[in-house]
């Protein structure tokens, strides 16, 4: 389904202590946006998910939660920390992207 790196993991875990929620997860999806059509988004999510509704996947130790509609577009893709001269963010490499932006920030399938 959707892997974590273990540097993401670690960082991911980092900022769920940092906010005081430990036991929570990360809400992986796909949105419409971007130049060229869809984007990633990522939040933090400490309610519990509905088990009928989401899919919930554990990876590294982080469980991750994916609406049925974001399922189908993230099959294979993996969440990563990169950290580099122009700073550090959260990438997601997606097999199923048949196509992305000069930045990288959204896709196209």
């Amino acid at each position: 389904m959707i892997n974590v790196t273990p540097v993401a993991a670690e960082k991911i875990s980092e900022l769920l202590a940092e906010e005081g929620k430990p036991q929570a997860g990360l809400r992986v999806f796909v949105q419409g946006g971007g130049c060229s059509g869809f984007q990633y988004g990522l939040m933090i999510e400490d309610t519990a998910p509905t088990a009928d509704v989401d899919k919930v996947v554990e990876s590294n130790g982080v469980r991750l939660f994916v609406d049925p509609i974001s399922v189908r577009y993230l099959k294979g893709a993996e969440v990563d920390f990169v950290d580099n001269l122009s700073g550090g963010g959260f990438t997601i490499k997606n097999p199923n992207a048949k196509s992305t932006c000069g930045c990288g920030s959204s896709f196209s399938v």
